[in-house]
């Protein structure tokens, strides 16, 4: 796949590269380190089997030599001096019984006043001029000792080329790191980037850059000292930043920044230091970090323990690093983070990462070219309609829809099929809007409050002017609900009325109130629906002025920014609760009133569903009976 992620060479090193040379080899401690090891291997070895070959005939004591002469059972002996070197005709036991002997060694006593030598003529004991134990010379001491050395060379040799990819050397010094190079592989550019055009033209000036810096020199422009991609998750800022560095074909050194934070402190910085003087090292090129809020957090007053903690000093090391960079260098440092609010002012000011780029999830049309893409290797029926697709997936990012289609893929090679088709599609879609579906059997009366609940959501948002349309209701259990309604715009939203927030409101409601009207309970089914309902009257009241008791103002803040109860005044929080519980009470007396107005058609619904379990758009407006309205924006 052209957005498959390349492999990391070594286990320490926290980053990926691509489209860069590989350094030349070098062992780790170096040549000298090398020869010095070997020398010390050679010296003890020779050592070693040179004291081993001297030990190797016993010695005798010359009273046993003695003996030995007058038994007649000495065949012949060398003299040098008082040392006498000897080899018997039979072999014999040793003295202290540990084996038998046949050549020895003994030692003359000087004080001796024996007639060796008569007794020696009269046993016919031969006296040569050689000695009789043949003792290895230094050629082959040496070679013998050179036995060793080759293996160790070959162990050194082999333990090199694992080590200049990762680890440290036996001195104590990291190899350089090898990048990745992809050869077979086909570099990502703009071609595999679809639904962020407008992203992808503002990242044009940093692939010209790279391609003719020259240029821009001759002008005197200096571009960015980084760029930072910010979005949802899933949007394809990784995806980008590796499309630019494949347009400008230049290498490509990516990294998570968790990766640089170790236990030991200093350890990030280090690893940060590698990293950029090997993107130096191949300048011009391109350095991605992604996650950078692991590590660029706003920093607090206090130091942790030793004054600094590994967090902040990585981060330090990576704001020094791009301060160290000027236009000339060619190095461009992109990163990525879902989280740009949080992010240090430091990371964020003029000369660092002074340009920001939202990524934003796509459009209809962004859509539709996503899923093309990766459909490429995916055989589609005649007759799949992609728009239809893209059309009813509002808000999906480019790996949710990644996943519809291979989800869409698993499902037609389970079905035994040859080619995806709209079915397909449509059912992974549900897999992932809705959940799987459980083979739960439920009570009558149960599965009867169920489908009620379902309908008085569904009901509610056919009635509310301007709501979502209702796609699909089913009671068959999906996920962890028991029941789902799916309700899809027929257009892309990017801002949100007050009456259209509270007709989400009221349609979240309508399953409590369904159950309130028709059996005057409420159950735990709606927790879900309850937790929609407050997270969206609480960002009416407390972030998007939509209250006049509160004001045109920000109560209460954003996730990741200042601790609820702490960015406004007890009496303004006590205003917003009220505010919030204001208007979730209007909105539920207004979907109680509305299902006991259309009573008939809250029962025809529920009666529908208990009969088909599930409902298409069409079959559940005309069960209800209410007009689909024209699809008046439904073109974008």
């Amino acid at each position: 796949m052209a957005n498959s992620v390349p492999p990391r060479d070594r286990t320490d090193q926290p980053w990926r590269s691509e489209g860069a040379p590989p350094p030349k080899r070098r062992p780790p401690g170096g040549w000298i380190g090398l020869a010095l090891a070997a020398f010390i291997v050679f010296a003890a070895a020779f050592v070693a089997l040179t004291l081993i070959g001297e030990e190797e005939q016993p010695t005798l004591s010359y009273t046993e030599f003695g003996k030995q002469v007058t038994a007649g059972n000495v065949a012949k002996i060398y003299a040098k001096g008082d040392a006498i070197q000897g080899e018997l005709k039979k072999s014999r036991q040793l003295p202290d019984g540990e084996g038998d002997y046949t050549e020895f060694t003994t030692q003359r006593p000087s004080f001796a006043d024996d007639d060796l030598w008569q007794e020696l003529t009269r046993k016919g004991v031969t006296v040569t001029a050689e000695p009789v134990v043949a003792q290895r010379g230094f050629l082959v001491n040496l070679l013998i000792s050179l036995a060793p050395i080759l293996v160790l060379v070959l162990i050194w040799v082999l333990v090199a080329r694992r080590m200049s990819t990762g680890g440290s050397g036996p001195f104590g010094r990291k190899a350089p790191p090898r990048p990745v190079e992809l050869t077979a592989a086909r570099r990502t550019t703009f071609d595999d980037v679809a639904g962020i055009d407008e992203v992808a033209g503002e990242l044009n000036d940093v692939v010209d850059f790279l391609k003719n810096p020259q240029a821009y020199r001759d002008m005197g422009a200096r571009m960015p000292g980084g760029v930072l991609l910010a979005g949802p998750p899933g949007t394809g800022k990784t995806l980008l930043a590796r499309a630019v560095a494949g347009e400008a074909g230049v290498p490509f050194f990516s990294a998570s920044a968790s990766e640089f934070i170790e236990m030991i402190v200093g350890v990030g910085a280090s690893r940060v230091r590698e990293l950029f003087a090997e993107a130096r090292k191949v300048a011009p090129a391109i350095v991605f970090i992604d996650e950078i809020d692991t590590i660029g957090r706003v920093r607090s007053g206090g130091a942790g323990i030793g004054g600094h903690d590994e967090r902040e000093q990585t981060l330090n090391q990576i704001l020094t690093e791009m301060d160290g960079f000027s236009g000339s260098e060619g190095v461009v440092v992109l990163a990525a983070t879902n989280r740009a609010d949080v992010l240090d002012p430091a990371l964020t000011r003029p000369g660092r990462f002074d340009r920001i780029v939202q990524v934003s999830p796509p459009d209809r049309r962004g859509r539709e070219a996503i899923l093309r893409i990766h459909t490429r290797d995916i055989p589609l029926a005649e007759g799949v309609d992609l728009v239809q697709v893209a059309r009813t997936t509002p808000g999906m990012t480019g790996a949710e829809l990644a996943n519809l289609a291979n989800e869409a893929a698993l499902l037609a090679v389970k079905r035994r099929q040859t080619a995806v088709t709209q079915g397909d599609l449509s059912a992974a879609l549900e897999k992932v809007q809705l959940g799987a579906e459980r083979p739960l059997v439920m009570p009558e009366d149960e599965r009867r409050r169920t489908a009620y609940h379902e309908s008085g959501h569904a009901l509610l948002g056919m009635l509310q002017p301007g709501a979502d349309p209702v796609r699909k209701i089913t009671i068959v259990p999906r996920g962890r609900a028991l029941g789902v309604t799916l309700s899809t715009p027929d257009a892309d939203r990017y801002a949100y009325t007050e009456e259209y927030l509270r007709g989400r409101i009221i349609g979240a409601l309508g399953g409590m109130a369904a159950e309130h009207v028709v059996f005057g309970v409420v159950t735990t089914g709606s927790e879900s629906d309850l937790d929609q309902v407050t997270r969206l009257v609480r960002g009416m009241v407390g972030r998007w002025g939509m209250s006049e008791r509160v004001g045109r103002f920000t109560a209460i803040p954003g996730d990741g920014q200042e601790p609820y109860g702490l960015a406004a005044a007890p009496a303004t929080l006590d205003a917003v609760d009220h505010e919030m519980r204001r208007i979730a009470d209007e909105c539920y007396e207004s979907a109680c009133r509305q299902l006991r107005d259309n009573r008939y058609r809250l029962d025809a619904l529920a009666a529908a569903l208990l009969a088909d379990e599930t409902l298409e758009e069409d079959e559940a407006y005309r069960a209800a009976g209410i007009p689909r309205l024209t699809k008046s924006n439904g073109a974008e």
